[in-house]
């Protein structure tokens, strides 16, 4: 065959002169344009989000959720708590305080709060020890740790008056001082006093025994009317 008789082959496949074709009537979808950089920039970056998204997971997930109902929780268990404490310690200062009524209450003993004559015998003035005096005395310069005190008319100036006298039994043993104390006290709101005292300033005074004093024999508590003003007072306070 003589090789000069073929045409040569083209250099690329001819186009000019091929007919034109849409591509929808062979099912086939149209072609985007050409993106620009912007595009190409948003594009890339939705699909780096899309690709490195955090879906929370596990623990992690719902954190906000959880977080906001254990401090609720937390906070009904503090507030819980502490109406339970203020419960418990409101039960054991209202047994406490019951226990100590009851005990000062319930002790044995004389409590006296009527003068029955004679007190202190006369002629007054006259030095007297704590444990001679006698419910209805009036004492001048009243002193009540002092071991004699004088024992005046009680229509004459003084600054004390004895209005009530508790006596324990002879047998008990020595309560301590806050049992005396809460019993002394009794004594003076048992106290029965007259129309005297509308006309001074006057205040309550408790005396007691030391534990001293309660081996020596001293079972009494007593309870004096006082004026601030010193000897002052001129009238007895009792009925």
């Amino acid at each position: 065959m003589n090789h000069s008789d073929v045409p040569p082959k083209p250099a690329s496949p001819p186009t000019a002169g091929l007919p034109t074709v849409p591509a929808a009537e062979y099912g086939v979808p149209a072609a985007k344009p050409p993106a620009s950089n912007k595009d190409q920039e948003r594009d890339l970056g939705e699909a780096f989000e899309q690709d490195h998204a955090v879906i929370p997971d596990g623990p992690e997930a719902g954190r906000g959720s959880v977080s906001q109902q254990t401090l609720w929780k937390a906070f009904f268990v503090v507030v819980l708590l502490a109406v339970i404490g203020s419960l418990v310690w409101l039960g054991m200062w209202l047994n406490s305080n019951g226990n100590q009524e009851a005990s000062a209450g319930s002790v044995p003993g004389i409590l006296e709060t009527a003068v029955t004559p004679p007190a202190t015998p006369l002629p007054l003035p006259r030095e007297a020890e704590p444990a001679a005096y006698a419910l209805g005395d009036c004492f001048k310069d009243f002193d009540p740790e002092a071991l004699k005190t004088t024992v005046v008319p009680c229509d004459t100036g003084h600054s004390a008056q004895l209005v009530a006298v508790f006596h324990y039994p002879e047998g008990e043993d020595y309560p301590g001082a806050e049992a005396l104390k809460a019993k002394a006290l009794e004594a003076c709101q048992a106290a029965k006093l007259g129309p005297a005292t509308n006309q001074y300033t006057l205040t309550f005074e408790r005396s007691f025994p030391s534990s001293t004093s309660w081996g020596a024999g001293d079972r009494r508590l007593h309870c004096y009317v006082t004026s601030p003003g010193g000897n002052n007072v001129n009238a007895s306070v009792l009925p």
